[in-house]
């Protein structure tokens, strides 16, 4: 049986990717909801918050400048708004996405990222070797809904090093009573 598709303001599936006789499935990134709960009061009921997560091609492609013609045009990536080439090493990367995604009430490593963005990192790449990842999402409110896109996510070259934290549960109470987003706590 097939998964319903949500209807959202940002693209929601991503077709596979073919190179050569392989076939790379794309599904993994399709828009998902996820669910928070705050608990931080024993004697309070809990607060649900429900978000709905969509990513961008930009966790599965970039375009290397030392591409060549052909390389570039094989490996190319078309969506409905632009295009770039199918980055292997991003594509591998981006299956912890989901994971991540939907662990950020429980993530020590959600921090602004500048121009209202936040980010999360360290996950283990294809060989099992622990990397900083920046995942780089925007939080908003859309028809609604709590929104969470991701914008990009990519191996960092170098150590983030200190970050001051942002708590997921404080973004989801400014959205809900349209105040400004909080910024790092110091």
């Amino acid at each position: 049986m097939a998964k319903k598709r949500l209807h959202l303001d940002k693209q929601v599936h991503f077709p596979p990717f073919k190179y050569g006789d392989r076939c790379y499935d794309l599904s993994h990134l399709d828009a998902h909801k996820v669910e928070f709960i705050h608990n931080n009061d024993p004697k309070k009921t809990p607060i649900s918050y429900t978000f709905y997560v969509s990513y961008s091609f930009h966790c599965f492609a970039k375009d290397f400048p030392s591409l060549d013609d052909t390389q570039r045009y094989t490996l190319m990536y078309h969506t409905q708004k632009e295009s770039r080439p199918f980055c292997f090493r991003r594509y591998h990367l981006s299956k912890s996405l989901p994971d991540i995604m939907s662990h950020l009430d429980t993530s020590k490593l959600v921090f602004h990222g500048g121009y209202e963005s936040y980010a999360t990192c360290t996950v283990e790449d294809e060989k099992g070797d622990k990397l900083e990842y920046f995942v780089s999402f925007e939080a908003y409110r859309w028809q609604k809904k709590l929104r969470l896109h991701v914008k990009s996510a990519y191996p960092l070259d170098q150590p983030l090093g200190k970050v001051k934290k942002v708590n997921i549960f404080a973004i989801a109470r400014a959205l809900l009573q349209n105040k400004p987003l909080p910024k790092p706590q110091k």
